[in-house]
């Protein structure tokens, strides 16, 4: 059978059965020894167990539980309404400084979790009813909120990147550093549209929020900066040469579950228990679907699919500027349907060797990647953050929340299309800090 209709088929047969229900690791088993079966016979399959356990026979991914139990420990305790109030205290003087201070917990609170549920929900109980207490329009309230958590994936330090980086054999010092600018650009555009859609509603009293005493500002800042120095010590370590990714995620997590100890008073046997069981829940759910997604890579490979869709592309007489978007619609279309993290470990290695062919640089492309997953976050039919504002605020309709979301899609539609036209904005601060790429 040709090697592109057999992909062709087998994208259809992916499709369908992820779409039965199944999860997505063992959903990408199935149609992967489905397939091998096939046309491969019966001798094939003893092969998968070796691949299976191999592509987890990586150090590196020593990191992902580790920066995961580092943002559960967080998410766990009062510190994203800490960290809410602070900025709070601090901005009420700034015209809308309300919706700022949400966005700016938002992005502060995803680099110290690194997942955008966990930033909705920590964020988004104390910030949407303070909101529309204020007379904020649901919309913005929810949007805003909606929009800031999906900045967990991108700013780091990311699980999504790490899993890039595993996925493409990329450093993932650089993909973090990657995300910094980029990260900022994007709560830029969502402070600039949500201060005017302030504005726009013609409400003074939006403007002007209440007075704190300067004690009232410094009193909440201990149980904030903690936090913050060790986002800051995990990123000195990891760029000054101090200790691996691994070694800095393990103590991270480390610091981060004593703090919330010391702090928030995290004794409780049962609340530990709770931390380390859905870490380890999460931990097993991310490397399931990488060993599953490198079974899925070998059939595709073994099959010629992936070599066979990488001649016909490059056989197309297309501006590598039309491959790009064509690419982009891609994995905007998969990013709606699935996990950032199955999308990245299912098209990246197919990916790539194509957009570096058509001179396109693999760091730049983690961002762009990123932003597109950004974006099938808040966007139906799955949109994980709209369902999360919704439990937080369950009397604001989904339509209002998506309603209130899709600006903040423009705004990342804007940095995408940015990053285009100046992609040092991906890759300036690496080749900065770590050297140009070799």
């Amino acid at each position: 059978m040709d090697p592109l209709l057999l992909g062709a088929i087998v994208a259809v047969v992916t499709i369908l059965v992820l779409f039965s229900g199944v999860s997505v690791a063992l959903g990408l088993l199935i149609v992967s020894t489905g397939f091998i079966l096939i046309f491969d016979g019966m001798r094939s399959l003893e092969l998968l167990p070796e691949i299976l356990f191999g592509k987890l026979d990586n150090f590196a991914l020593l990191s992902i539980p580790m920066f995961i139990i580092m943002g559960s420990s967080i998410a766990s305790t009062r510190a994203g309404a800490d960290l809410y109030e602070a900025l709070e205290r601090w901005l009420t003087r700034v015209p809308g400084g309300l919706v700022i201070s949400n966005l700016g917990a938002c992005a502060l609170f995803a680099a110290m979790s690194g997942s955008s549920p966990a930033t909705c929900a920590a964020i988004g109980k104390m910030g949407i009813p303070e909101m529309r207490k204020r007379g904020y329009p649901d919309g913005v309230a929810a949007g805003s909120i909606a929009a800031g958590g999906t900045l967990g994936i991108l700013i780091p330090p990311s699980v999504t990147m790490i899993v890039y980086g595993i996925a493409t054999e990329t450093s993932i010092g650089r993909l973090f550093l990657a995300g910094v600018i980029p990260g900022l650009l994007l709560v830029v555009l969502f402070m600039i549209w949500s201060l005017y859609s302030t504005w726009q509603s013609g409400d003074k009293q939006l403007l002007n929020a209440g007075s704190y005493t300067w004690k009232q500002k410094f009193e909440i800042l201990p149980r904030v900066l903690p936090f913050l120095a060790i986002i800051i010590g995990v990123l000195y370590a990891m760029y000054g040469g101090v200790a691996t990714p691994s070694e800095t995620a393990a103590v991270g997590a480390l610091l981060c579950l004593l703090i919330a100890m010391i702090i928030y008073k995290l004794w409780n046997p049962k609340d530990l228990w709770v931390v380390l069981r859905d870490s380890t829940k999460e931990s097993v759910m991310i490397l399931f679907i990488i060993a599953a997604a490198g079974v899925f890579s070998y059939m595709l490979s073994s099959l010629m699919i992936t070599q066979s869709i990488a001649e016909w592309i490059g056989t197309l007489d297309v501006n590598r500027w039309v491959l790009m978007s064509f690419v982009m619609l891609f994995l905007l279309v998969a990013g709606f349907f699935l996990p950032p993290v199955a999308v990245i470990l299912m098209a990246a290695p197919i990916l790539l060797p194509i957009i570096t062919a058509a001179g396109f640089d693999p760091i730049w492309f983690a961002v762009v990647l990123t932003i597109n997953m950004e974006i099938g976050l808040i966007s139906p039919p799955v949109g994980l953050n709209l369902y999360v504002i919704n439990g937080i605020a369950p009397d604001i309709s989904l339509k209002t929340i998506l309603k209130g979301s899709l600006p903040f899609v423009a705004c990342m539609v804007i940095a995408i299309i940015l990053l285009c036209f100046f992609p040092g904005l991906a890759t300036w601060l690496p080749d900065v800090v770590m050297g140009d790429a070799i």
